[in-house]
């Protein structure tokens, strides 16, 4: 766990957020994907938000209960700070999504590229059991990982791809496949990545 912290506070504390491949200037599909299956009541948790747009979007949008999740503090400090006064209206919280015990339940779950890099069995089982925790019967999944296609490692870390289809696997009967959605992510330096979006449903 101190070192995926470590690890993810060292990239924060030193790069600049555009110069990240994973930086989204503005996460299209993700908030296609929210807007179609949540109220703007509906509480949403953005697992690994990091110093991600997306909560900039959904506040903007309307939506009022909102909680990032990251294990990084550096990185949740560069959101804080871009927010400002508006980072008040959002529920921060520092830890490892393997360590984490869910104190509510969110009818969003938003995951973009966190559980891809599980790649040991027992850290994915981990994450499962906050998943599981932390949604109700109806809740809404969304999953974003490499697709088979996907580069094999990111941030100097390996990592898991999937399909949908594995992806639903991994999952269990828990959680019923809805959707699914192909995203060639271009990064920074031009290089294009291979992504899956999953949506489930909690059943």
């Amino acid at each position: 766990m101190n070192g995926r912290r470590e690890h993810w506070n060292q990239v924060y504390s030193t790069k600049a957020e555009t110069d990240v491949s994973w930086y989204q200037p503005l996460p299209h599909l993700a908030l296609s994907i929210i807007n179609s299956v949540a109220r703007k009541d509906t509480p949403i948790i953005d697992i690994g938000g990091g110093t991600s747009r997306l909560v900039d979007e959904l506040l903007t949008a309307g939506y009022s209960d909102l909680t990032v999740l990251d294990v990084s503090e550096a990185a949740l400090a560069r959101s804080k700070e871009r927010l400002g006064v508006l980072a008040d209206r959002v529920d921060w919280i520092a830890s490892d999504i393997t360590r984490w015990e869910p104190p509510r339940r969110w009818g969003v779950w938003h995951d973009r590229a966190v559980f891809h890099f599980l790649t040991d069995p027992i850290d994915q089982s981990a994450y499962l059991a906050a998943l599981e925790k932390g949604t109700a019967k109806g809740a809404s999944v969304v999953i974003s990982t490499f697709a088979l296609d996907g580069p094999q490692k990111c941030s100097g870390l390996p990592v898991q791809r999937y399909s949908a289809e594995t992806l639903a696997e991994r999952l269990g009967s828990g959680f019923e496949l809805k959707a699914q959605h192909p995203e060639r992510h271009v990064t920074p330096s031009g290089a294009s990545q291979e992504f899956v979006y999953a949506v489930f449903e909690r059943v």
